[in-house]
């Protein structure tokens, strides 16, 4: 109630003061704003003349027809034209790093020691050494090889028994003359020159030839003892890449040996010899995936796919030691015919530490082993050793 009455008095005494306030006047109202005039009219503007049309142009005659352009002509002028630049370039641009391995001089190197070795063991056997290539057909490459066997076998001294058969020659034929051969002991090595027509057996052929006289290295009975490791006749090729790495002192002991190819007559015996020698050997091929990733691994790396320049520069280990064993004809822009290895020579030499040419780096180093298994068949059969 206390609360109440005081409330009611405080009431009483705010409404006696605000009785005594001032009434303030009311603001007074803004004026209103003057009225603008309007605009003036503008005068429509004067009518354009109609421009008159323009005159018919004629009709220009049609362009003559020209002739289909010649895509060759103009491709060999490209082609001759970045050649120039290319040539142009400073030769500081990219130094050759590479050691050659040049396969012609160590060839001849060997075919001297054989010609010493064979005039000394003349003086204690009855005969030289003979050595029989059979060649069936007129193949112009084939007929070229034969002639170069049989001029390298008589620098060296040894006798040849070559025999060239007609394209139409039989199998039973070829086997006959291989069965001649085997019993002829005048000669030590027989060698069948390939390729063979097509109607001929070339495994028949090779197999038939007797192990102690295949100096191709192509028999079973060899490739098993390559393949076990004992003494025995090997393939050429490989044999002579291996000479090749001894004459340049590359120890291939302890590295990474890449074969491109998986041949009977070059990968894989070459994969059987590395191995051999204490090398870490990697097969591939032309159709390994991302075969770059594992050539840029190898420290030896041998390619033999016989595809033109497969391998470029950019697949090389910086320092590589690359044996190329391809040997290709090609055509180049201007049409003409060059020899060009399975690697990218240009390139790779840039690269590589060492390198084969091609041609002469491998191929005078594969008829000089065929000549020195011949001496070494030979000397085996007389007990000369």
């Amino acid at each position: 109630m206390q609360d109440f009455l005081g409330y009611e008095k405080e009431k009483n005494n705010f409404s006696r003061y605000y009785e005594h306030l001032p009434h303030l006047p009311h603001p007074p109202h803004p004026p209103h704003p003057p009225h603008l005039p309007h605009p003036p009219h503008l005068p429509q503007p004067p009518h354009l003349p109609h421009l008159p049309q323009p005159p018919h142009l004629p009709h220009l005659p049609q362009p003559p027809h020209l002739p289909d352009p010649d895509y060759e002509t103009i491709k060999k002028a490209i082609f001759t034209a970045v050649a120039g630049v290319f040539e142009q370039l400073p030769s500081l641009t990219m130094t050759k790093t590479a050691v050659i391995i040049d396969g012609k001089a160590v060839a001849e190197k060997i075919q001297g020691q054989l010609r010493s070795q064979v005039e000394a063991l003349v003086q204690k056997a009855s005969r030289p050494p003979g050595l029989a290539v059979l060649m069936v057909g007129d193949n112009p490459a084939s007929a070229a090889y034969v002639r170069n066997k049989e001029r390298s076998c008589g620098k060296v001294g040894i006798a040849s028994y070559g025999r060239h058969f007609p394209k139409e020659t039989t199998q039973e034929e070829l086997m006959e003359a291989i069965a001649e051969l085997n019993e002829d002991d005048r000669v030590d090595g027989i060698l069948v020159q390939l390729p063979l027509p097509n109607h001929l057996d070339m495994v028949a052929a090779i197999n038939h030839i007797h192990p102690d006289k295949d100096v191709d290295g192509l028999h079973p009975v060899n490739l098993g003892r390559l393949m076990r490791g004992e003494p025995g006749l090997c393939s050429c090729t490989p044999a002579g890449v291996m000479a090749l790495l001894r004459e340049y002192g590359i120890d291939p002991k302890g590295k990474q040996a890449t074969i491109v190819g998986r041949s009977i007559l070059v990968g894989k015996p070459i994969a059987l010899m590395l191995l051999a020698a204490d090398a870490t050997v990697t097969m591939a091929h032309s159709r390994s995936p991302d075969l770059g990733a594992i050539t840029r691994n190898a420290d030896i790396l041998v390619v033999a796919v016989g595809r033109p320049e497969l391998i470029t520069g950019d697949m090389v280990k910086p320092g590589a030691v690359v044996i190329d064993v391809g040997i290709n004809r090609v055509t180049d822009y201007e049409g003409k015919s060059r020899l060009t290895g399975d690697v990218n020579y240009d390139s790779a030499t840039h690269v590589a530490g060492f390198i084969t040419p091609v041609p002469g780096g491998v191929g005078p180093m594969t008829v000089t082993l065929l000549l020195q298994n011949t001496v070494e068949s030979y000397i085996r059969r007389l007990g000369l050793g």
